[in-house]
């Protein structure tokens, strides 16, 4: 029997995401953290990113950019360190991600990526 979820994610209810008609349906725990507050600088950002994932790196793209619909093979974590970045769910639902705010994409949530006026910037790492 597993343990109750505690933390940040006790209590979030889960999606179900069905792939297609005759593939099966399992929980999406997209985990979407806001920032309030000052924003922490990007060093204080990274050390938190480095602090629960491996392989981290920055990466950012300007006005418009888009990202095609697809799914990684690994847990994806990241911090928005500026301007912003919508991700668009299989499910439907758009989160947007602004400075400092943080993200957990499970392995294998399908999503597509649109990047705000500003551009954006982001910290990642594999969970």
């Amino acid at each position: 029997m597993r343990a109750a979820p505690a933390g940040p994610a006790a209590g979030r209810k889960r999606a179900l995401r069905c792939r297609t008609s005759h593939d099966y349906c399992r929980p999406v725990d997209v985990q979407l953290d806001r920032h309030s507050g000052a924003l922490p600088d990007a060093k204080e950002l990274e050390k938190n990113l480095r602090a629960e994932a491996r392989d981290v790196y920055g990466w950012s793209n300007g006005p418009g950019d888009r990202y095609e619909q697809h799914a990684h093979s690994y847990h994806k974590l990241l911090y928005c360190t500026h301007g912003t970045i919508d991700f668009v769910l299989a499910d439907g639902r758009t989160l947007t991600l602004r400075p400092g705010d943080r993200m957990l994409l499970p392995a294998g949530t399908r999503h597509a990526a649109r990047v705000g006026l500003e551009g954006c910037a982001c910290i990642e790492g594999k969970v």
